[in-house]
Parts: C-alpha cells; structure tokens; sequence
C-alpha cells in the first residue's frame, strides 16, 4: 500500500481550473458537520488552496481537526463533479497573505473584474488561508 497523496487526472485538473463553486464540510467541536459554498483554487503542487473569514465557524474547525471534504460542481451541469477528502496541512496565518490570496481568488472568479469595494472589504478582514492535501478523490465525469 502507497502512501502517496492521490492526484488529479487532466481532465479534473482542467475542469478544477474552472470558476466552479466548492461546498466545503467540516466538523463542529460537538461532531456535527458543518457545510459552506467557497471559492478555491488548485495549486500546482496538487493541493487546494481554500481561504475564509474569522470567526466564521468553518474556519476556526479546521484550525481544531484538519479534516475537510470539498464538492466541487460544475457550473454548468450539476451532474458534473469532483469529491475530495483530504487535510488541511498548511494554514496561511499572515493576514496579509492570507488577504492576498482572497483577491487573487476574486480576480479568478469575477473574470478580473470584482467590485473594488469588496476587494478594500477582502483587505480589511481577519482571513485565514488553508491548503487541503488529498487523501481521496472522487470525479465524476459521466454523462
């Protein structure tokens, strides 16, 4: 048995650089899970880079249990997806990267484009950034 973390096909690689959404689930202190809609982005080292706002409860769990699953949908056809549990083996603590990161993340989602008022709110914020290594992937890529 490989220890080795699992990695993307080309095909997931291609669809993960899409402006699709990520619902990301995490683990309450009391054990029930948490679901929210982020952004993210897939670094080249095969890690997804996922960033979030203090004290939004998602974020401080991952800072207690680095366990994390993100579903990552298609845009444009729902039945279009990619599945990944992994753990969170970096946290972004430097508030001023961690705010870097959540522009670059709104320039890739809003084409280039984003509100200049929410990108002066993005700096303004106690962010976090996180960076999910893989332990399972799922795609689903089925017509």
């Amino acid at each position: 048995m490989s220890d080795a973390a699992p990695t993307f096909s080309a095909e997931a690689v291609a669809f993960l650089h899409g402006r699709n959404m990520a619902s990301v689930a995490t683990i309450d202190p009391d054990g029930k899970p948490r679901q929210t809609v982020i952004w993210y982005r897939l670094e080249p080292d095969g890690r997804i880079l996922i960033n979030g706002r203090l004290p939004r409860r998602w974020c401080a769990n991952l800072l207690s249990d680095p366990r994390v699953a993100l579903s990552i949908i298609d845009s444009t056809n729902g039945y279009t997806w990619i599945g990944v549990t992994g753990v969170v083996d970096e946290v972004v603590d430097d508030v001023t990267v961690a705010r870097e990161q959540i522009v670059e993340l709104a320039n890739h989602y809003r084409d280039g484009t984003p509100d200049p008022e929410t990108i002066a709110s993005f700096r303004s914020q106690p962010r976090l950034g996180y960076y999910v290594q893989p332990t399972g992937i799922y795609e689903h890529f089925e017509d």
